[in-house]
């Protein structure tokens, strides 16, 4: 079963691209990958095209082995995002043949289910308001009412620093900014009842001092916190764990980690909680698979990233299956209208929950003429993608 072909598609998201990537075989096998959203940009798409044409003639069956040829033949550059996010994509599509190949889901392959559906929580409700505290908390209450019982958010995503055109270099809040902060997350809380669960984003960029006294001040208005994320930078793991002692919240982090190597020393730290490693950018099905074998032995359950398209959900969902330690799987509450029109089947999402298929392989096809018609966004400024 050589690999004749491999071709990378640039496709419109939510707020930053989809890459998905098809790789074909010899006899007409064929499977679908995703790499990462961020930065959207044509250097991932470069990556998947380069990654691409180094297997061109491999066996597709060899998942492992070739996982292994790109890592030491492309991570020269030392876990480049965008090198593992090829990997991600290509060992996403190379399961996804493998399984139709067999008759079998992926998850069989994985060594079986655990369970029939995935407690999901959700991320993107928040997007047509006006960043007032009162209106999250009207859209929270939307996100409670179709299922979700746990919302992630960045209450300080809209205040300034190094989100918009405001820069604040040492990574600090104004009193003003801090009292917004909880403002918005009491409000949202108060909306949603005591029992939903808030996962509380910072996206590494509060410095040390700051992330301590938000946390704290989180946990003193009584948030049903179900984690604080990344509290420190990922690389980092000494200072996560020192803020994770102080604050007395649950951590969760691992969306900037790529591959095991970089989450052994934040369970060695015991810098988290929960490990969130990202699909699409931690060395796809395979090593998302080792990575919560490795958390396992910390006793460390797992809570994918999932921000991207719908590929990065379902093969979350085939991994998610197969492990003893799965917590919750992110969901985008909120997407582009043709999230589902490029699958043979809608995403299974009911009530909160992602309803594993039996279908072979992934357990869905992509409808190449639908990408066609929403083909990535090519601009950029000051080098990066917007």
């Amino acid at each position: 079963m050589k690999i004749t072909r491999v071709t990378p598609y640039l496709v419109e998201g939510i707020k930053y691209n989809w890459t998905f990537v098809k790789v074909e075989t010899e006899g007409g096998h064929y499977g679908w990958g995703e790499a990462t959203n961020w930065p959207g940009s044509p250097i991932v798409e470069a990556a998947c095209q380069h990654a691409g044409e180094r297997i061109l003639g491999l066996d597709a069956r060899q998942i492992d082995f070739i996982w292994t040829k790109l890592y030491k033949d492309l991570n020269w550059l030392g876990q480049a995002g965008p090198v593992m996010s090829a990997i991600s994509a290509i060992d996403m599509a190379l399961w996804d043949i493998q399984g139709k190949a067999l008759g079998a889901p992926v998850y069989q392959l994985l060594g079986g289910k655990y369970r029939d559906r995935l407690k999901l929580y959700a991320n993107y409700w928040f997007t047509k308001g006006d960043h007032t505290a009162e209106a999250y908390a009207a859209q929270a209450k939307v996100a409670v009412a179709a299922g979700f019982n746990a919302l992630k958010f960045d209450p300080f995503a809209h205040v300034s620093y190094l989100y918009g055109e405001h820069l604040a270099p040492d990574l600090a809040l104004s009193t003003e900014q801090q009292n917004r902060a909880v403002a918005i997350t009491k409000e949202v809380q108060k909306a949603v009842g005591p029992s939903v669960q808030l996962a509380i984003e910072t996206h590494a960029m509060l410095n040390g001092a700051t992330s301590v006294e938000m946390a704290l001040r989180i946990k003193e208005a009584g948030i049903n916190c179900m984690w604080y994320e990344e509290p420190a930078p990922a690389e980092t793991p000494n200072a996560t764990a020192d803020i994770k002692r102080r604050i007395g919240l649950p951590v969760a982090v691992g969306e900037r980690l790529h591959s095991r190597y970089m989450f052994k020393p934040i369970l060695e730290n015991q810098a988290a909680d929960i490990l969130m490693p990202d699909i699409t950018r931690c060395g796809g099905i395979s090593e998302m698979k080792k990575i919560s074998t490795l958390a396992e032995t910390f006793n460390v359950p797992i809570a994918p990233h999932n921000p991207n398209g719908p590929l990065s959900t379902i093969a979350s969902a085939h991994v998610m299956a197969s492990i003893p330690n799965f917590f919750r799987l992110e969901f985008m509450f909120h997407d582009v209208a043709w999230r589902d029109e490029i699958l043979s089947h809608p995403l299974p999402v009911q009530e909160g929950y992602f309803v594993l298929p039996d279908r072979p392989g992934l357990g869905f096809d992509v409808k190449e003429e639908v990408l066609l018609e929403h083909p990535g966004i090519r601009t950029s400024r000051d080098g990066f993608y917007i």
